[in-house]
């Protein structure tokens, strides 16, 4: 399951936690965990969860892990890093720089809690309910939910919204592949029909559905001219959430300013959330500058994800005299993939053996230690950091899927642990170095002159592909290992505009790429690794895998019955994925770091999967901030 608001905001700006609204007054609810053990008719349900488990009851007052006499005020001022040109997310990733907080201000059919793994409770929708077999979902809509504009949300906003964003975007086409048919059935109820039954995720993903409103889009701006849905715009649009755009310049700044008559604000799980009267996003242009805004005070917090900069850049005054505190927060919502992407859609890079050469000239400890002050560790798996991860020798339950695909994989699945090379030490490194060479003549590659070439004699160059001065660093430490093997590589680091331009056309021959996996992990899987996306511009199947032992297992994750079954279907992929050698893995942390002027507060305990809780659980303490030197 992926969380798809999340993936809209980037850059480290804000912790992306979508509100979480639970009942609604007089919904016709039994207590979703006693639906979805039962049997026989439907019934409307509170909240959805994968496999059954719902904390919550339907009269639930709030979520634990708010204070629900938050103070409402202040400001909350936060940092972006890159640029905008754009407030329309249907287009995200396709067209244009999208601004992190446009995907704020509108809401979600539904919104999970911050304490259960996989719970979602209803927001726009006030019940949801699907049949035992999962092949289809009603969600029926709150009678009080309202566009800032006043206008009611509707059934009809809810079915435009999914035809534009299958329509526009390879990621939510992707994601409701599955959606044949949406439908009104009733004054609020929206029906959406599946491709099959037995995909027990889908009635949850369509909860995630963000929903855009209709006579918006299809309306006039303020010059009379028609809005355009599949372009990209600067109009602030219309939302239905707790907060809208105030005011913005373009590329450098923008506003959200706490709705006063949110709809949905006495709903029992908005309470003690939203607590700001406005949030300021400033953008950077790379990390360093915004470090010294910080410093000076210009914004409230920082998201540090430099090591370096964690370890060597927090000795000011501010820090000394506790003004300005650092502190992290554990990452328990999610699994990570970081690596080196090699493009399969490059001739030279269909060789596993090739590949796998690449990960033995990698010298991870080494990187560690120069660049890092040995604070990371070597990513392992597509989904380290959770019980989704493969270790070992299958076994059990991933043996017997692993066997339906025996024929199609590595036969190294079957016989040996996956591990990556170890480093750190000159012998250790040579070591490598002769095993990627070995690989390298299996492969048919020489040595001609210092130059690696393959048996029609031409020279194997790469270019790594970055976007920032971190991503330059890191390649510029391989590059040497790699010309060690003959091989010609250079880096080369571009603005963001141009490289989300080749990343959408897939020109490249080597990234640095993200995959975060949720605790869930389902449909989002075949955008990642499935053949289908593979030649799809803009999708995350930026390696360009089409592998038909992938996309079996894909399906093995999807249509899982039960947590233990989606826990050996993930390790099963996990370990395939790993033993193609697609990605060169680098390296994880299992904690955000920030520093923050000491002017907020939240309650205590955090929620378990909410990170930071920023800025949505925190509040304005005024007490803090006069100590700080701000009032307001």
């Amino acid at each position: 399951m992926a969380m798809t608001r999340r993936h809209l905001l980037q850059g480290g700006a804000i912790a992306a936690i979508a509100p979480a609204l639970g009942k609604a007054a007089g919904v016709p609810v039994i207590d979703s965990a006693q639906a979805q053990t039962g049997s026989g008719e439907p019934v409307w349900r509170h909240a959805l969860s994968l496999f059954g488990d719902v904390k919550y009851p339907a009269d639930f007052q709030h979520f634990d892990y708010v204070n629900p006499t938050a103070p409402k005020g202040g400001v909350a001022r936060q940092i972006s890093i890159g640029t905008f040109d754009n407030f329309n997310i249907v287009v995200a990733g396709i067209k244009g720089s999208l601004a992190p907080p446009a995907a704020l201000i509108n809401e979600t059919l539904m919104s999970r809690s911050l304490d259960e793994v996989t719970t979602e409770y209803g927001l726009l929708a006030e019940a949801a309910m699907h049949p035992d077999d999962f092949s289809w979902v009603t969600y029926r809509l709150r009678k009080e939910a309202r566009w800032h504009d006043g206008k009611p949300v509707t059934p009809e906003d809810v079915i435009f919204s999914l035809e534009m964003l299958k329509q526009y975007s390879p990621t939510y086409a992707s994601y409701y592949r599955h959606v044949v048919k949406t439908e009104k059935i009733g004054d609020r109820d929206v029906k959406f029909t599946f491709d099959s039954p037995g995909n027990r995720e889908l009635p949850t993903i369509v909860g995630e559905l963000t929903v855009l409103p209709k006579h918006y889009w299809e309306g006039t701006d303020s010059n009379g001219r028609k809005r355009d849905i599949s372009a990209t715009t600067l109009e602030p649009p219309l939302g239905s959430g707790p907060y809208r755009i105030k005011e913005f310049v373009a590329a450098r700044s923008v506003k959200l300013e706490r709705v006063k008559d949110y709809w949905g604000a006495s709903l029992p799980s908005q309470i003690g959330l939203n607590n700001f009267d406005e949030l300021r996003f400033e953008f950077f242009r790379d990390n360093l500058v915004a470090l010294e805004a910080f410093k000076a005070d210009q914004a409230d917090w920082i998201a540090e994800n430099s090591a370096k900069q964690w370890a060597t850049a927090y000795d000011f005054p501010a820090v000394a005299d506790k003004r300005v505190v650092k502190q992290e927060f554990p990452i328990n919502d999610s699994g990570r993939m970081q690596g080196f992407v090699l493009n399969l859609r490059r001739e030279q890079f269909k060789d596993a053996r090739l590949r796998r050469a690449f990960n033995y000239a990698f010298d991870f400890e080494e990187m560690n230690k120069q660049l890092f002050y040995g604070q990371y560790k070597r990513i392992s798996s597509y989904f380290d950091g959770t019980e989704l991860a493969c270790s070992g020798l299958p076994e059990g339950p991933e043996l017997e899927i692993l066997e339906t695909v025996r024929d199609k994989v590595p036969p190294e699945v079957f016989t040996t642990a996956y591990t990556n090379p170890v480093g750190g030490n000159p012998e250790a490194v040579r070591a490598n170095l002769r095993e990627a060479t070995k690989l390298l003549k299996e492969a048919g590659y020489s040595v001609r002159n210092a130059k690696l070439v393959d048996a029609a004699g031409k020279p194997v160059t790469v270019e790594i592909l970055v976007e920032d001065p971190p991503g330059e660093r890191i390649g510029l430490f391989f590059k040497p290992s790699l010309e060690r093997l003959g091989i010609a590589a250079s880096i080369r680091i571009v603005d963001n505009a141009q490289y989300e331009n080749r990343l959408r056309s897939f020109d490249f021959d080597i990234i640095i790429d993200v995959w975060a996996e949720s605790l869930s992990p389902g449909n989002e899987q075949r955008e990642y690794w499935g053949s289908q996306t593979a030649d799809q511009p803009g999708s995350k199947n930026t390696i360009g895998i089409k592998n038909p032992a992938i996309d079996v297992l894909i399906d093995k994750v999807i249509f899982a019955k039960d947590r233990a079954g989606l826990v050996a279907a993930t390790r099963a992929l996990d370990r395939v994925l790993l033993w193609n050698f697609y990605v060169v893995p680098q390296f994880t942390y299992g904690f955000s770091r920030y520093a923050l002027w000491d002017r907020f507060s939240h309650a205590e305990p955090l929620p378990k999967y909410g990170r930071s809780g920023l800025p949505f659980l925190w509040w304005w303490d005024a007490d803090k901030a006069a100590k700080t030197g701000r009032r307001s």
